[in-house]
Parts: structure tokens; C-alpha cells; sequence
């Protein structure tokens, strides 16, 4: 008998939610990136990520339904999929918006993009210790909850800047233009608060 414990290995579920978690974590970097440097062949990449995002949640939710028995509930599970999914989905959607309305990056951009980064990347931590540590994966959830709030408040912030004493109907235009954005960004935000409600939910059933 080897002397060496064999490596418990992770549950086919965990490691697709890994590995969506992990694509969405890469696709924001990118717009991270985007938001910077406005280059047509990051906003290709960051489509590309998200196709491949899109394949491992067609692969999850197929394998679902050919699961009679799951080791998380399977409503959990799903609901865990879409709402990481939904995060890559609006980053990808608030470049295509740049793009598409020739939009500039703001101080308020780069402030949004970079705390969704981090909320991305808590909730890939919260996602990998889910099955052996979930009380540490619920500590990340706790962090990726306080980073949306952290993002909701510099939502107002910006929007409160934009809005303030419009000057004539070409700065109103740009105004409704990034407000579309800002919206993609806080919409991305409260996708990756309710991905970390539902790990909270997973842990707690798994106490």
C-alpha cells in the first residue's frame, strides 16, 4: 500500500463551476486591460473568452440533466452557473458598447472594471474551496459581497458626476452613452453578489 494519501478528485460539477469561475476571472481581466488601452484585439479576445464560458456551461447544464444525483442540489448548482456566466456576459456586453458608441474611458470606468476584477477573481477563490474548505469559501463570498458594494457607491458617484450641470447637447449625448455603460458595470455587480448569496446558500446546507 503507498505510504502517499491519493488526492481526493474534485466533483465533475465543482471543477466546470472552476472552470467558469476561472474563465470569467479572464475575460475581466481583459476588459481591465480594455479600459486602459482601447484595442479591437482585446475586445476579441474578452468575446472569445466568453464563448468558451458559454461551452463549459452548455457542458454543465447537459451533464445536469443527466444526473439523477448531485453532491451540491441542483438548483444550486444551476443558479451558481448563470450567475457567473451573467458577470462575463455584461463585461463582454460593456465593451461591445465602447466600441459600438465610441465611448472613451473614464476615472469611474477604470474604478468599476478594476473592483469587478476583484469580485471576479473572490469569487473563483469561493468557487475552488467550495467542496474541501467551504468556510473559506464562504469568506470569500463575504469579500466579493462588500466589493459590490463598493461598486454600487462609486455607480452613484458616477452617475451623480454625470449628470452634474450638462452643457450642451453633445455632452448630453455623451452622458446617456455612458450611463449605458455604467449600467452593464453595475448590472455586472449584482450578478456577482447573487453568485455570492448562493455559494452562502451551499455552505450553509453543507455545514
Amino acid at each position: 500500500m503507498s505510504i502517499f494519501r491519493r488526492r481526493k478528485r474534485p466533483n465533475r460539477f465543482i471543477e466546470l463551476l472552476i472552470k467558469q469561475a476561472e474563465h470569467t476571472s479572464s475575460g475581466i481581466s481583459l476588459l481591465v486591460q480594455y479600459v486602459k488601452n482601447p484595442d479591437e484585439s482585446l475586445a476579441r479576445r474578452l468575446t472569445e473568452v466568453e464563448k468558451e464560458a458559454d461551452e463549459v456551461r452548455r457542458i454543465l447544464i447537459d451533464e445536469l440533466n443527466q444526473t439523477f444525483i448531485t453532491p451540491i442540489d441542483r438548483e444550486d448548482i444551476f443558479a451558481l452557473s448563470l450567475t457567473i456566466d451573467d458577470i462575463l456576459d455584461y463585461a463582454n456586453s460593456t465593451v461591445e458598447e465602447m466600441e459600438m458608441l465610441e465611448i472613451n474611458p473614464t476615472q469611474f470606468l477604470e474604478r468599476l472594471v478594476s473592483l469587478l476584477s476583484e469580485t471576479a477573481i473572490e469569487i473563483h477563490r469561493a468557487v475552488m474551496r467550495l467542496e474541501d474548505h467551504p468556510s473559506v469559501a464562504n469568506e470569500h463570498a463575504v469579500r466579493a459581497k462588500a466589493l459590490e458594494n463598493r461598486m454600487e457607491t462609486v455607480y452613484r458617484e458616477a452617475i451623480s458626476e454625470l449628470f452634474h450641470l450638462p452643457r450642451d447637447v453633445d455632452h448630453i449625448v455623451d452622458m446617456l452613452k455612458l450611463r449605458e455603460v455604467y449600467r452593464h458595470l453595475s448590472n455586472a455587480a449584482d450578478r456577482g453578489d447573487a453568485a455570492a448569496n448562493v455559494i452562502g446558500d451551499i455552505v450553509v446546507k453543507r455545514m
